[in-house]
């Protein structure tokens, strides 16, 4: 298995190639963005940001690097493997974004799911820089850079796979950066997803919405995969780390935050969906 960065970056300004010439990369107009010394990309300029500092924070991505690394979704890494990589000959050579991800947990796993001969080159996005800091700081490897999925500074028709783990998909550009007959692999809470914790949280749950099954323009639905499995957390550091890596730290009242704070031991059940779109022919 060989691990290489993905290389085939736009211009977040004009959409021209980027071409890596020492320690930035520049494009034709002379347009210049540095490689961080810990070796992440900021490919967000600030007119595309709606804040200072966009995304998850520091704490949160802390949290979220302790919780994933202990393994509790594990079997979610373990089936977007081998969603992405079936199908695929032993010896080919696979470009795969993460839009959105996070510290870099799904992009690891896949890359421990890789073949021996298999190559994949990575490219992890993500609009908070302190995500893309940590991931660097873990993986040498992939090409990690600060972006955000409204406008991915990708060239056309490149990549193989698209992730999009409990993000915020935009549907018409993975069907830009995708080659034809390229894979979307989209993970998303289902109805029972981390219900114990909510029930503990909020007064009370809203009725779940019916799923929206329209199929994005540009794509062609494969079935979808179910996963459940149980969780066991023990320890108040374990069930703070989880609320903190999702939107429930923000719609919880303090009163649900402070019931959270209170529990040391939770028995959660994991509930999401993965579901595949594949690229249409141009």
């Amino acid at each position: 298995m060989s691990i290489v960065p993905f290389q085939t970056l736009a211009c977040p300004l004009d959409g021209l190639p980027l071409h890596c010439t020492g320690s930035a990369w520049r494009c034709v107009s002379g347009h210049s963005f540095d490689i961080a010394s810990q070796g992440y990309t900021n490919l967000l300029p600030v007119q595309h940001k709606r804040s200072r500092d966009p995304g998850d924070s520091k704490e949160m991505i802390a949290a979220r690097r302790r919780f994933l690394t202990a393994g509790f979704y594990q079997p979610i890494a373990a089936a977007v493997g081998r969603a992405a990589l079936a199908g695929l000959p032993a010896d080919a050579t696979v470009s795969c974004l993460d839009a959105g991800c996070g510290e870099g947990y799904y992009l690891r796993q896949l890359a421990a799911a890789a073949g021996e001969e298999q190559t994949l080159a990575l490219l992890g996005l993500d609009i908070s820089k302190w995500a893309v800091l940590s991931a660097a700081k873990q993986d040498k490897r992939p090409n990690w850079v600060a972006g955000t999925n409204a406008r991915l500074p990708v060239l056309p028709g490149t990549l193989d796979r698209v992730l999009c783990m409990f993000g915020f998909p935009v549907y018409a550009e993975f069907a830009r950066v995708l080659k034809p007959g390229g894979l979307l692999l989209q993970v998303d809470a289902g109805p029972d997803h981390l219900r114990e914790l909510r029930e503990i949280i909020y007064p009370s749950l809203k009725p779940e919405r019916l799923a929206d099954l329209q199929t994005p323009a540009g794509f062609s639905r494969l079935p979808t995969q179910t996963l459940r499995f149980p969780i066991e957390l023990t320890s108040a550091v374990q069930i703070a780390d989880l609320l903190a890596m999702t939107p429930h730290l923000f719609r919880a009242s303090a009163e649900g935050r402070a019931k959270a704070a209170a529990l040391t031991a939770l028995s959660l059940s994991v509930d999401v969906r993965l579901t595949c779109y594949e690229r249409d022919p141009d």
